[in-house]
């Protein structure tokens, strides 16, 4: 079984308001992660989000951890929840391709140059605990190099809003997304 994590615990200091709540056509950013990844998981979570259209996770081991923290929450709840696995995608992946899960096995293996979005195996959560109890660099490369992760070019890139003007460009592009 495979959980899906969407990672919403991000300040949105870029984008200048909640991102998680701007929309698209009429649905939210939020929304519309939650829908790609349920279309391809057994579950669905947000973390880092108290309020969502899933069930919400808090980031581990506390707020501000990055998105590290929030693909260790989800990893915990899927290693406690009998998931071997974990698809995760940021808030602001919109237009992931569905067929996500099969470009990204096996597992490990993240999207190349947007490594948010990663098939990361439940087991990997003792190497990503001690990365963040570490003073190790802190980032999902850093991850990824840790546990062998492959980088992966998928067949269609989703935007990365980080600024009005991203999402702006989103809503034009939208069509069909």
């Amino acid at each position: 079984m495979i959980l899906g994590a969407v990672l919403a615990g991000g300040s949105s200091t870029r984008f200048g308001s909640d991102k998680a709540l701007a929309e698209i056509d009429g649905r939210t950013l939020l929304a519309r992660a939650v829908d790609a990844l349920e279309a391809q998981c057994d579950a669905v979570v947000v973390v880092g989000r108290e309020t969502a259209p899933a069930p919400t996770l808090p980031d581990w081991p506390h707020a501000g951890m990055g998105p590290l923290g929030g693909l260790a929450a989800a990893l915990h709840h899927a290693a406690d929840a009998g998931y071997w696995a974990v698809l995760s995608c940021a808030v602001d992946s919109v237009g992931l391709v569905a067929s996500l899960v099969a470009e990204l096995q096996p597992a490990p293996a993240y999207a190349e140059g947007q490594p948010v979005i990663g098939l990361w195996p439940a087991s990997a959560s003792t190497t990503l605990d001690a990365l963040l109890e570490s003073e190790a660099r802190h980032s999902m490369l850093a991850f990824a190099e840790a546990i062998g992760a492959r980088a992966v070019r998928l067949t269609r890139n989703p935007a990365n809003i980080n600024s009005p003007a991203d999402l702006k460009a989103a809503q034009e592009r939208s069509h069909g997304l």
